[in-house]
């Protein structure tokens, strides 16, 4: 049976492999051991039988807004509802934060509506642009849609 918990340190190698993997799909912005390390206390594990199938991270970006990150799922476990229960969790803490809104930019779309998010404009998000877009090898190609949830409302 499929649990989902916050990650620890145990995890850090699973989390950078599924990462990889991603990344070098183009699917994910690739990360190193030491932002992993860095932010492990955002980073939430979907483990069955002790082997991690996926992953996700909570990114707060300011007072009222916080981003589903990394998120990614073995491909072995995809369509199985992983990825929906580590967005719930998130979208659970997000609430207990106190956080108004939680977006995410992907390539989900489908995914991310099914769980109540809206797309918006991406430039609607000087909180995200300013952050980390301006470091982003796709800053001025990104294909990627914003989506947006209201979790206080």
């Amino acid at each position: 049976m499929m649990q989902v918990r916050k990650a620890n340190m145990s995890d850090t190698e699973h989390i950078f492999q599924l990462i990889l993997h991603y990344a070098k799909e183009g699917k994910l912005l690739a990360r190193s051991y030491n932002s992993i390390y860095e932010n492990l206390q955002s980073f939430y594990v979907a483990v069955e039988n002790d082997v991690v199938i996926g992953i996700s991270s909570l990114h707060i970006l300011d007072r009222d807004l916080a981003e589903v990150r990394s998120l990614a799922v073995d491909a072995n476990h995809s369509r199985k509802g992983v990825g929906k229960a580590l967005v719930i969790e998130i979208m659970k803490d997000t609430k207990v934060l106190e956080i108004a809104k939680l977006i995410a930019l992907t390539y989900q779309i489908d995914f991310f509506t099914k769980l109540g998010f809206m797309q918006v404009n991406k430039n609607d998000l000087p909180q995200k642009m300013w952050k980390d877009c301006l470091n982003c090898s796709k800053l001025h190609s990104c294909d990627e849609t914003a989506m947006l949830i209201n979790i206080l409302s």
